[in-house]
């Protein structure tokens, strides 16, 4: 997939879907499925585009750094997969956040992106001070006969998809729940390096997985999960997020221990799905007790994950 954050370098003309698609979940997926369309239905060569926001309008207007649950790798592999060619990552500077709605429309998405479709979620914002609706485009746009599609929010169980409620669930540790709202599991994708080495000691060594500094990390504790990227089917393991308390830890690791499988990971890229939440991070009185309590987690979560 071609990725530019360059306008005078972005593949024309294009159908574009429009947003910050942070997660790429389900709504996402609604939004993006337009420009889809009407690639297949294209008679010219048209170019299915993503454009969204880099950085985050939110982290440009409070100067403090936004996680992600899709940091900018993993975006571009979920996008890959659904199909899209093209992703734009649009610079957020003062510049664009004071073009009014109307100027945003003719000079981005016209003139530089030569947009044929539009596609954007009903409560979509624009323009300086987001004075700009998902309305509004349409009725500007229509003035050069582009056609732009509203997809309406999407419910689950009730609840809306959004990358907000996404995050909440895996605030509170409930991983089938973001999972449901995502459309897939939630992953934490990283290269793995050189940790304590503590787990050796005990017998249950781990792979410490550095994370990109912009990644969203769930609650604390321990989880049972998958790994892509050990061996060629994803592989059963275990994920502690958390200090380390029972050893004294200082600062917040991620590390995982892989179920019936050995091997040096030193440096290799893995991605780690989450599954389930067993429990919280604890202090243990020993080194044994520790133990003890890591060889529960792993039956616990051998078991769980051959149920799912």
């Amino acid at each position: 997939m071609w990725v530019t954050s360059s306008l005078t370098k972005a593949l024309t003309p294009t159908a574009v879907a429009l947003g910050n698609f942070d997660g790429v979940h389900r709504g996402h997926q609604q939004v993006i499925a337009p420009v889809l369309a009407k690639k297949r239905q294209a008679t010219q060569d048209l170019h299915s585009t993503v454009v969204t926001f880099s950085p985050h309008p939110q982290e440009f207007f409070t100067g403090k750094r936004r996680s992600l649950l899709t940091p900018i790798d993993q975006k571009v592999e979920q996008l890959e997969r659904l199909g899209i060619e093209q992703l734009v990552l649009l610079l957020f500077d003062r510049e664009l956040a004071c073009l009014s709605p109307q100027e945003f429309v003719e000079q981005i998405l016209i003139q530089q992106l030569q947009a044929q479709s539009i596609s954007v979620g009903q409560d979509f914002c624009f323009g300086k001070q987001r004075s700009g609706k998902a309305t509004d485009l349409q009725a500007i746009a229509a003035n050069y006969n582009i056609p732009v599609t509203i997809v309406p929010l999407h419910t689950c169980e009730g609840d809306r998809i959004s990358s907000s409620a996404i995050r909440q669930a895996l605030e509170q540790g409930d991983v089938q729940r973001a999972n449901l709202l995502l459309g897939r599991a939630y992953t934490l994708a990283g290269t793995v390096v050189t940790g304590k080495q503590i787990g050796r000691t005990i017998g249950f060594p781990t792979a410490n997985l550095q994370l990109p500094p912009e990644n969203f990390i769930p609650r604390q504790g321990v989880y049972a999960v998958r790994v892509v990227g050990v061996d060629n089917s994803p592989v059963a393991g275990v994920m502690n997020i958390g200090n380390r308390p029972t050893v004294s830890g200082m600062s917040q690791s991620v590390e995982i221990h892989l179920l019936d499988w050995s091997g040096d990971l030193y440096g290799k890229a893995i991605a780690v799905q989450l599954e389930k939440f067993i429990r919280p991070e604890q202090k243990f009185a020993s080194l044994e007790e520790l133990k003890a309590q890591i060889q529960a987690d792993c039956e616990f979560a051998k078991s769980i994950l051959e149920s799912l």
